[in-house]
């Protein structure tokens, strides 16, 4: 039976190269309806990604709000990389602005890893979250506050790879489990080794094959736990920043500077 809503009835959707999956919210982040899924379209420019997202919600109950994670680097709305999805397709496009005049309501789009790291971390400390998909998407958190965005899924990772390629669908489809589990276990050491993260969230679809034993303070989450962050997302963006001025005197004053 669905809930009462509140003022906040927030259409939540998530962009992945397989799936767009969708839900609506409350303003606490609880599912009002069931979790519904749409495949992804092939190789989708924003009218065809549109018409997709106007499929998965066309059976749902009316909302007020939208929050969207999408698979490449998105600032203020705009996007500037698809590299999962449709990477010649998506070259500053004002996706926000194109949900906001679907919808006729206001719209908040971040990355897809940085919004399903919304809606599962604890908001204390350095968590890290990762996202085991088509490719791998990551995102950063100081005491609840996103950071900048990295699109770590570009980054090299031995001689002739990528995050994406070396951990993505298509090395798990032709490594196999086992091959690409070891793959994991490397890209976790390299991972925990650079960010020295307090805790380490990894979620989607392909993170149920993983069966390496992970650290204490890594956790596995659910797409449908993630999906919960396009409530957060209209709660707790604020990107964390040291005032400038602050820093430089700071350092100033160590090192007798002044």
């Amino acid at each position: 039976m669905q809930q009462n809503l509140g003022s906040d009835k927030i259409l939540s959707i998530d962009i992945g190269g397989t799936y767009i999956k969708g839900t609506i919210l409350n303003s606490v982040g609880e599912m009002q309806i069931g979790y519904h899924a749409v495949e992804t379209p092939h190789l989708p420019g924003p009218q065809k990604l549109l018409a997709a997202i106007r499929t998965l919600v066309s059976d749902f109950p009316p909302f007020n709000k939208v929050s969207i994670g999408f698979p490449g680097f998105v600032k203020d709305g705009i996007v500037f990389t698809a590299p999962s999805i449709a990477p010649d397709k998506w070259v500053r496009i004002n996706l926000k602005q194109i949900v906001k005049d679907e919808f006729k309501c206001p719209v908040k789009i971040v990355n897809d890893a940085d919004m399903q790291g919304l809606g599962v971390i604890v908001g204390s400390g350095f968590e890290m979250l990762i996202t085991l998909g088509t490719g791998l998407g990551s995102a950063l958190f100081f005491n609840g506050s996103l950071l900048p965005h990295l699109e770590l899924s570009q980054h090299p990772i031995g001689t002739d790879l990528i995050y994406d390629k070396f951990v993505g669908k298509k090395a798990l489809e032709e490594l196999g489990q086992l091959m690409w589990n070891k793959r994991v276990e490397e890209v976790l050491r390299v991972l925990k080794t650079v960010f020295n993260y307090d805790h380490l969230y990894i979620g989607g679809g392909n993170s149920r094959f993983i069966t390496l034993a992970l650290d204490s303070n890594t956790t596995l989450v659910s797409n449908e736990d993630g999906i919960k962050g396009g409530a957060a997302l209209w709660k707790r963006t604020n990107t964390f920043e040291i005032p400038l001025q602050s820093s430089v005197e700071n350092w100033q004053s160590e090192f007798s500077l002044k």
